[in-house]
């Protein structure tokens, strides 16, 4: 397409976009305000958490992954922490883009760490069925400036190491509502180390990944447990988070979620008994593909507890 025809499509998208339309709702906001806050925050109490983690930020028809628009709508839905996937550009910014390559999700080809920002900066963002919108790649520091006071970022790993991550948090001052996607042990060991105000989450599958946590010196304060993409059925081993004073998050972005994006399922309604057996298992927050979708699901079994409705402005 030639240069001049992308750009009165994006401006015919820009026009047309249901964004124009959502742009007055009010965002459904998540604000811990200090490390300690979220600390507090993901302090098991009994009650699972009256909100989602967005993966990828919850993309849609019309609405790219990893990307600031896409964000607004998924807060205007409903609270939400955004799961995001930060990657190196070849002059040393950090910008958002899950994949290693451009293709799927960009009008760009070749490799993300190939390209300066600058170059990064001309590209389009396709939606999650390729089409192309008038959106572009954002750089992590612009997600965290737009985040603050609105909601929670989760920072997966990609190219950028915890500890880059880490101490790229701590520079931004923003240890109060960004977490890390820590998979391995020793990087939650170094991260605590470098910074004991940086929140994570960490895999803890089983009981054995229990104990190692419970002699790794990392505190349970500092992490929430993601049991799964596909949750263990071992009751026991919520309860064994649980005990320690830490909140269990599952993953359903490669199981239920899946059924309603391959159109398997139309009506999500007719998933509610399976999504409330996630939750009733011991799961205390859902990591999904649909967050809009299941918001409003999620509305209807989980409340603020009074303890915790200070992080929860407006509601």
């Amino acid at each position: 397409m030639r240069p001049s025809s992308l750009a009165c499509l994006s401006a015919l998208f820009l026009f047309l976009h249901p964004a124009r339309l959502l742009a007055a709702e009010p965002l459904h906001r998540i604000d811990p305000k200090t490390p300690a806050g979220l600390r507090a925050l993901f302090r098991h109490d009994g009650t699972p958490l009256p909100f989602l983690s967005a993966h990828r930020g919850g993309a849609g028809v019309g609405w790219p992954e990893n990307c600031i628009a896409t964000f607004e709508r998924t807060l205007q839905s409903g609270p939400a922490a955004l799961e995001i996937d930060p990657r190196y550009t070849k002059d040393g910014f950090i910008v958002l883009h899950h994949d290693e390559t451009l293709e799927r999700t960009t009008t760009g080809a070749g490799r993300v760490r190939d390209h300066t920002l600058a170059e990064l900066r001309k590209l389009h963002l396709k939606d999650r069925d390729g089409n192309v919108t008038p959106h572009r790649i954002p750089t992590l520091e612009e997600a965290i400036e737009w985040a603050r006071g609105k909601t929670i970022l989760v920072l997966d790993k990609k190219d950028v190491s915890a500890t880059e991550r880490a101490k790229f948090v701590a520079e931004h001052h923003a240890e109060a509502f960004v977490m890390l996607i820590v998979p391995k042990l020793d990087d939650a060991k170094a991260v605590h180390a470098m910074n004991p105000d940086i929140f994570m989450e960490v895999m803890v599958p089983n009981r054995e990944r229990v104990a190692e946590f419970d002699s790794s010196g990392v505190p349970w304060s500092n992490l929430v447990a993601f049991v799964g993409h596909q949750p263990s059925e071992d009751l026991d081993l919520y309860r064994m988070i649980h005990e320690r004073g830490a909140c269990c998050m599952i993953g359903t972005s490669r199981n239920l979620d899946r059924k309603i994006l391959r159109g398997e399922v139309k009506d999500i309604r007719s998933l509610v008994k399976d999504y409330r057996a996630f939750i009733e298992r011991g799961a205390d927050i859902v990591e999904t593909d649909i967050p809009v979708e299941l918001s409003g699901l999620l509305s209807g079994w989980v409340t603020v507890t009074e303890g915790k409705r200070g992080y929860f402005p407006g509601r």
